[in-house]
């Protein structure tokens, strides 16, 4: 008799993925999702530990599944992904909330490890691998629209940022088979969808060596853009440090690549940088901008920033903000730092700016990028855009909204549209965040 799946999903794209990945595998078993927790045999989380605060969320979730428990003691609990991989057995010995515990390299062995699970021994594969990419796996893109879909090519990172936990619950950098993603493209394309996002904890790195040939991410977003034409390609997320010229030249000639980079900065602070070890001064960040500009005058740029890393000083933050006032960045990630456990930052520096000073200072970050964003939009009023409609407005089902090339979400009326069309949109209005327009 086949079960059912409820699963919750935290975190980045690359969980989306992850979860993609988990449903296949276990639908090959009889286990099919469902949206409502009373049908549930299996509940499984995928978890993030960027932040503490989406652990904590976690925590108050799976509090909330216990109670099910109660009721229904049959029920298996699990958490997956990056919190799993960073708690490991403290999972099952400490918090008792949970009956299986798997890392991100683990999921192959998810229907042996539920199956033991019924027995009511607790159960726990955390192994990280060299090797695992999951490139023979097509994910089940049960949460879509059938419009965008996100298409992993990399897993894990090498980069060792002094206050990231990601190597250490994804395991070391590895790219994959480039047949194996041009070929889910291309499934993807057959099935009626209209965009893809190629995934990575650092795209630019991407590199595969077969029959003494290499392979790099911009050869390979050339081969994505001319074998799925009819498709829309983004990619997230670049490192300053390995973006290259190759990739901007490859995006401008290629018109389905989408004009938007993601580009995270986390400081305009060289003191940050480098305690940070981003690999980058804000000399070479600040080259890298310009080359974007240069090459692809019509790209938006997002960023991400930390407010309050060890040993930030008042002038660091100042430098923060007028790296950003020169970039006129058009999006941003902005976070106060929070030190997570068996990172380099938690082990040799102090956290020692005080939290009333990174609110105040997180908060002129927001209100500058606030102004940057309503400003680089306002640019946009008057001018025509190709947008891919994606669905109904949260505010009223009398508008719609999508995405143009840029990333910008743009809200217009719906006129009967079909989701998965793409349409021309003139902008006369504009937010910080979002931008309106007529169908023309």
């Amino acid at each position: 008799m086949s079960k059912k799946l409820y699963l919750e999903t935290y975190g980045c794209q690359m969980n989306v993925v992850d979860s993609e990945v988990v449903v296949s595998i276990l639908n090959k078993e009889g286990i099919f999702l469902t949206d409502t927790l009373d049908n549930a045999d299996i509940v499984l989380v995928n978890t993030c530990s960027v932040r503490e605060n989406a652990e904590q969320r976690i925590r108050g979730r799976l509090q909330v599944f216990n109670q099910y428990k109660k009721k229904k003691k049959s029920i298996i609990i699990g958490v997956i992904g990056c919190m799993a991989e960073r708690l490991k057995e403290k999972l099952l010995e400490e918090e008792k909330m949970v009956d299986l515990v798997v890392g991100p390299d683990s999921y192959r062995d998810l229907p042996k490890l539920i199956q033991s699970s019924e027995t009511g021994q607790k159960q726990i594969n955390v192994l990280l691998s060299v090797e695992e990419t999951y490139a023979d796996i097509s994910p089940v893109r049960y949460d879509s629209k059938g419009v965008s879909a996100f298409v992993s090519i990399t897993r894990g990172c090498d980069n060792m940022c002094t206050y990231c936990i990601v190597p250490f619950t994804r395991g070391r950098e590895r790219s994959r088979n480039p047949e194996t993603i041009l070929k889910e493209c291309k499934e993807l394309s057959a099935s009626g969808y209209k965009e893809v996002t190629l995934l990575g904890q650092n795209v630019d790195s991407y590199i595969w060596n077969e029959n003494e040939t290499q392979i790099s991410f911009a050869e390979l977003l050339e081969k994505v853009a001319i074998s799925s034409s009819d498709l829309r390609i983004r990619f997230a997320t670049s490192h300053p440090s390995d973006m290259s010229d190759d990739v901007l030249h490859i995006m401008a000639k290629y018109d389905n690549i989408c004009k938007s980079i993601h580009l995270p900065g986390q400081s305009g602070s060289n003191n940050m940088l480098k305690l940070m070890k981003r690999g980058y001064t804000r000399e070479w960040y600040m080259d890298r901008i310009s080359a974007i500009r240069r090459i692809l005058p019509d790209c938006t740029i997002s960023t991400d920033i930390i407010a309050g890393f060890c040993n930030e000083t008042e002038q660091d933050h100042l430098d923060t903000l007028s790296l950003m006032e020169w970039a006129k960045f058009d999006f941003a990630f902005m976070f106060k730092y929070s030190v997570r456990p068996n990172t380099y930052a938690s082990k040799k520096l102090e956290d020692n700016v005080p939290e009333e000073v990174k609110s105040k200072r997180l908060t002129e970050i927001i209100e500058l990028q606030r102004e940057l964003s309503k400003k680089n939009k306002h640019k946009d009023i008057g001018k025509v855009f190709e947008v891919l409609v994606e669905g109904f407005s949260k505010k009223s089902d009398e508008n719609m909204y999508g995405r143009n090339s840029q990333n910008n979400v743009v809200i217009f009326p719906a006129k009967n549209l079909e989701i998965g069309a793409k349409v021309n949109v003139k902008i006369f209005r504009c937010t910080s965040s979002t931008i309106f327009g007529e169908i023309v």
